[in-house]
Formats: structure tokens, C-alpha cells, sequence
């Protein structure tokens, strides 16, 4: 007999497998990028799963991969459910991985109890969302709604030198060139750990999320006069690092003062020539913001670029600004927060109606179909690590909110 139920001992089974798909099986963590041989293995995988499941399993053009279980009244009415399937190098069991876990654990758990539902029942594991092999990201939620270019992946290659293209169609996978099959979707729910530690610290069941963080992301660069370190008094100098230092510690300071959501992060710092007898003439460096305020987010974001160009005038330096990400925040939908709201109080969960900071599939879903998310707690706040971590007795709660969402969606309605 299948068991078909929701607990610490299924969930943490069904992970264990899921993540036992990767490129490194000797190391700690899960390596799994786009279109690599344990990415391939663990979609067909999940594939036969689906299918023992009585349900209709098939993958786009890309490699998104959809199994529907069709609805006895409404089959034209789609509820879908699910998450990412790839993985940052050296990443967790849990980040997109639980996602699909928990949309395989409701879905089955429904179909067991209820039988057919009223409305079809989708489960959508999506190519890409890490960009962790090419520089791009969301390849496969872009897709699933027609919006990813081909002149945006064409010449991009991973870190070993592979094409895109070639990676893709070695995988057995191509481009998008017909309209979107399967985008037609009534609602659509992405359950996922927090990523972050306010759930946990606050020994919190779950979180309801209200809206995705936007974010934008800069290069700065910074020229000034490269000279001797010994000679050069500091009132003669035009020193790009000692710009830039002014420049991170100032924004930081008035970051901190504004507060919650707001976060200001700057890194990845390239310093020419990086000599320890050199004043440093160049240096670049990133800068990511984020707000759930569009308005607060492009004033903040105004007031950095005027400072960054006054501060480096006053050192008597150039600064340019390459501003290569620009995403608004995405709202989610109230009718999809209000029914998770409405199930977890019904269950008595202790859950935090809470923004995520971090990039979600479901910020591109949000523009065309109702959707919500689901949260539950990071051990330590720990991501993008072998020590990631969600205690599968915290994950029950969010699997069985999942579960409860769905069929009020598909099974009521």
C-alpha cells in the first residue's frame, strides 16, 4: 500500500532521495545545475513518481517539467503547485528541492483521500531558477510564460567554457518556439524554506508571504590616480579605495537608520593594481538593494547615485555606474494570502505574515496568475550551504497548509 501521508518520516525520505541526484555524490550539499547529468536524472525520476500517480506527465521545450491530474469538472481550471529542481554548487537538501517535495506529498495525500478533484491538479517543477551554471536566472519560469530571450543565453557559457546551447540540447532540451502550453493556471502556490533566520528565532510554524522584495543590483566603478604609497602625502591623493570606503560606510549607516525591509549590501570588490605600495588608482565594486516599497526603493536608490557621483568629485575622481538589475517589487495576491491565512488559523498555527527578500519563481508567476507562498523555518537562517537546514517535524506544517489550500482551490470551489 502507497502511504500517503504527511509526516517528518515521508518528508524527510522523499529529500534524502530527491537529494541524493548530484553532479558531486562524495561531497557535502547538492550540486545540481541546469542541464547536467544528475539534473536530467532527477527530473525523469520525479517523472515516474508523477506518473505512478495517475498523472499526466510531460516537459516543454526547455525542460520544465508538468504533471496535471485533470479535474472530473472543471479540468479546464488548473490549480498548480511546486518549486525549482536545480541547485546552487554545494547548496542545501531543501532550497526549491522541498518545494516539489511538499507539491508531491499534497497532491498525493488528496488524490488518496478525496479521489478526483473538481478542478485539475498541477504540479510544476521548473528548470531554473539559480543561475548557479550560466549568468541567468529563472530560465525556467521565464519560459513557462513565454518571456525568456534567445539573444539573452545564445553566447553565454559556464565556467568550464560549455555554451548554453550546447549544454541544453545535449540534455535532449531546446528553445521556446512555440506559445506557452501550460500557463493557463487559475492559482498557483510555491511552498519554500525562509532562507533567512526570522522564522526560526522567533519559533515560528510558518510564513505567509505578501510580497517579494525588489531588488536592484549595480556595478561601481571608481577611477582616481594610482601612485606611490610612500611618497604620495594623503592630502595629494585621489584614492578610488578610500572613495569607495566613504561611499559604503555612509550608505550602510543611513541604510541601518531607515530600517526593516530595507537592506543595502555592497561586495565583490576588484582593486587595480592591489599592491600593498600602491595608492589604489580603480576599484570595482557591487551594490544590491532591496525593498518591498517601490517609491522608498527608488528614492533611496536616487539618493546613492547622486552620492556616489558628489563623494567621488570631492575626491577628484570619476564614477561610473553600470545598473545591469532592475526588478520591482511584485505583490502577491490576497485572495491566495487570505485563504492560507484563513487554513492556518483553522489548524492553529503559529505563522508571520512576512515579505520575502530574497528572488522567487513566483515573482514571475504573480504577474499573469493568482499566486501565493508559503514559508517555513531555516535552521539558523543557513541557505546556499550543506549546513541548509529545515527540521522535517517544521516542514509538516507547511506541506499540510499546502495540502489544505489546494483543496479548497480544487476540491471545493
Amino acid at each position: 500500500m502507497i502511504d500517503s501521508s504527511i509526516s517528518a518520516e515521508t518528508i524527510e525520505s522523499a529529500i534524502s532521495w530527491l537529494a541524493g541526484f548530484t553532479e558531486k555524490p562524495g561531497e557535502q550539499g547538492v550540486t545540481r545545475p541546469l542541464y547536467t547529468k544528475s539534473w536530467k536524472q532527477a527530473l525523469f525520476a520525479l517523472r515516474q513518481r508523477f506518473e505512478k500517480l495517475g498523472m499526466t506527465v510531460e516537459f516543454d521545450q526547455v525542460g520544465n517539467l508538468i504533471a496535471t491530474v485533470e479535474g472530473c469538472e472543471k479540468p479546464e481550471s488548473i490549480i498548480a503547485c511546486g518549486s525549482h529542481i536545480d541547485t546552487v554548487s554545494r547548496g542545501g537538501r531543501f532550497d526549491g528541492q522541498l518545494g516539489i517535495v511538499a507539491a508531491y506529498l499534497a497532491i498525493k495525500n488528496l488524490l488518496t483521500r478525496y479521489g478526483k478533484p473538481k478542478k485539475s491538479l498541477r504540479i510544476v517543477c521548473l528548470a531554473e531558477e539559480e543561475g548557479s551554471r550560466f549568468p541567468y536566472v529563472f530560465w525556467g519560469s521565464k519560459n513557462f510564460f513565454g518571456l525568456a530571450k534567445k539573444e539573452d543565453v545564445e553566447n553565454i557559457c559556464d565556467s568550464e567554457g560549455v555554451p548554453f546551447e550546447t549544454a541544453m540540447r545535449e540534455a535532449g532540451f531546446n528553445y521556446q518556439t512555440t506559445q506557452p502550453k501550460f500557463a493557463n493556471l487559475e492559482a498557483w502556490i510555491e511552498l519554500h524554506i525562509e532562507q533567512g533566520p526570522t522564522l526560526y528565532s522567533n519559533h515560528e510554524d510558518l510564513g505567509i508571504i505578501t510580497s517579494i522584495a525588489g531588488q536592484h543590483r549595480w556595478d561601481v566603478h571608481l577611477k582616481g590616480v594610482q601612485n606611490h604609497a610612500g611618497t604620495t602625502m594623503m592630502s595629494y591623493r585621489h584614492d578610488a579605495v578610500d572613495c569607495m570606503s566613504h561611499i559604503i560606510a555612509k550608505n550602510l549607516d543611513k541604510a541601518k537608520k531607515a530600517g526593516d525591509p530595507l537592506v543595502l549590501t555592497f561586495g565583490r570588490i576588484s582593486v587595480v593594481p592591489n599592491q600593498v605600495n600602491i595608492v589604489p588608482g580603480e576599484v570595482t565594486f557591487s551594490m544590491n538593494c532591496r525593498h518591498t516599497d517601490k517609491a522608498f526603493l527608488d528614492k533611496f536608490l536616487q539618493e546613492l547615485d547622486e552620492d556616489i557621483h558628489e563623494t567621488a568629485k570631492s575626491y577628484g575622481i570619476t564614477a561610473q555606474i553600470d545598473k545591469w538589475m532592475s526588478d520591482d517589487p511584485t505583490p502577491l495576491s490576497d485572495d491566495i494570502i487570505n485563504l492560507l491565512k484563513d487554513q492556518a488559523n483553522k489548524q492553529g498555527y503559529a505563522y508571520r505574515v512576512m515579505h520575502s527578500g530574497a528572488g522567487q519563481d513566483t515573482q514571475i508567476f504573480a504577474p499573469f496568475v493568482k499566486s501565493g507562498m508559503i514559508f517555513v523555518p531555516s535552521k539558523d537562517g543557513i541557505s546556499h550551504a550543506p549546513e541548509e537546514y529545515t527540521d522535517p517535524q517544521d516542514a509538516v506544517h507547511g506541506v499540510k497548509l499546502l495540502r489544505d489550500a489546494l483543496h479548497s482551490l480544487a476540491y471545493e470551489d
